[in-house]
């Protein structure tokens, strides 16, 4: 297996652009496959999950084409309703197929989705939204298969605002006849990224970016080319690593209004933040302060995606800090691995509390998901000696060659390969 080496102690500098969401990627690669004929979606970040999201679209019978930071789709062969197990499984994201398949096809077979281990995600808000769209659905151990002989629009209201659920309802409603509401809609910028797309194709969806979505269901639509918006939690990622190395970076190509929540909670922890534009200057050169309290929740509260990177830097803060995560009973993984390396954090619940400590120490770690492992690349960034980061194709997932990256800025970071065995 790979592994990543740190050598910590060096600031960040210099000036990086921010490559495309992968969580708005996704649902919109899957989408594609609603129109007929050539989708071109530019600013693809080059992620195992995209890999994985095209190797489905072979399986359904597309041909997919990867070529610098664009990714070209011929969906006149979609055919197969069947997603092959093997991806599902590797996937957490495979799940949006299933609206774009029901409203193209009429069916869909699937799987219960994988992804990281960061706590129970239920699928029960997707499967109940396409039903009330007027999907069948039968369910044999890990297996779902969905039919539709016409999906109708509905009145639809979400306990939760699930990004997954409202994605995949805003995707089968798009073509369905008549009119959906979706009540308690996430409110993510990936959700008005992937309305902005669905529009550009001839949908009428309106509300995006709010709790109440609106879908006019038309009969077809037709394919184009989109870009996709730059990646906040990649940024997010860098700006905290500027912040614990006491660096000074510049972030181009990026969405500060995706950021406002991140932005906050590094200004109150005594980072400088400047926007001009889609550019950001990020300067720290003094220790973080403590930040009292942040809560993860939806959009557009803090995001728990940041919420493992944000602990790296109040582990260096001065005085106490507390983080409470809402969203995933499972995101504390982190935690030990950050203690192996001086942290001092201490666990209840739902609930960390932080006191801050004049340095970290490099260590052997192991990423436990795609954000643990960003944070513990923030730690070896800033740790005193050699970090060794082990199991991080789970940041593969999410980050477009971190090392290069971090490396542009200065890092001491490099990715070691397994020698082959004779």
């Amino acid at each position: 297996m790979e592994k990543l080496v740190i050598e910590g102690g060096k600031p960040l500098s210099g000036a990086i652009k921010i490559h495309g969401a992968k969580n708005a990627a996704l649902p919109i690669l899957a989408a594609g496959i609603m129109a007929e004929g050539t989708v071109v979606i530019e600013n693809v970040p080059d992620l195992s999950d995209i890999h994985v999201m095209l190797g489905i679209l072979q399986a359904l019978g597309c041909q997919a084409e990867y070529q610098g930071d664009t990714v070209t789709v011929n969906t006149m062969g979609v055919h197969e309703f069947h997603i092959p197990e093997h991806l599902m499984s590797q996937m957490r994201s495979s799940i949006f197929l299933m609206g774009p398949l029901l409203a193209r096809l009429g069916r869909v077979e699937l799987y219960q989705p994988g992804g990281c281990a960061i706590g129970e995600r239920k699928i029960d808000l997707h499967l109940r939204g396409l039903t009330a769209l007027g999907a069948h659905i039968e369910e044999s151990g890990s297996k779902i298969v969905c039919t539709a002989k016409e999906l109708r629009g509905a009145e639809i209201v979400l306990d939760f605002p699930s990004v997954g659920a409202t994605e995949n309802i805003m995707m089968a409603a798009a073509t369905a006849r008549g009119s959906t509401t979706i009540t308690g809609a996430a409110r993510e910028p990936e959700i008005q990224d992937l309305q902005n797309f669905l529009n550009s194709m001839g949908a009428k969806i309106m509300g995006a970016g709010t709790d109440t979505i609106t879908i006019e269901g038309v009969p077809v639509l037709t394919p184009g080319t989109y870009r996709i918006i730059p990646d906040r939690i990649v940024a997010g990622t860098l700006m905290i690593a500027a912040a614990v190395t006491k660096g000074n970076i510049t972030l181009e190509q990026v969405c500060p209004a995706h950021m406002t929540s991140a932005i906050h909670v590094l200004k109150r922890a005594g980072v400088q933040i400047a926007i001009s534009g889609d550019i950001m200057n990020v300067c720290a050169p003094t220790r973080p302060k403590a930040v009292e309290r942040i809560v993860t929740s939806p959009h557009p509260a803090f995001p728990t995606d940041l919420q493992s990177q944000i602990m790296v830097l109040l582990s260096l803060a001065d005085g106490v800090s507390v983080v409470k995560e809402t969203v995933f009973e499972g995101r504390f993984k982190h935690v030990d691995e950050l203690s192996r390396m001086g942290a001092d954090i201490r666990v209840d619940l739902n609930a960390a509390m932080i006191r801050g400590v004049p340095r970290l120490y490099g260590a052997t770690v192991e990423a436990t998901d795609l954000r643990a492992g960003a944070a513990l690349v923030i730690a070896g960034l800033a740790a005193q000696g050699t970090t060794v980061i082990e199991q991080i194709h789970h940041i593969d997932r999410g980050y477009d060659r971190i090392e290069s990256m971090l490396s542009a800025l200065g890092a001491s970071i490099h990715r070691v390969s397994p020698v082959p065995s004779e």
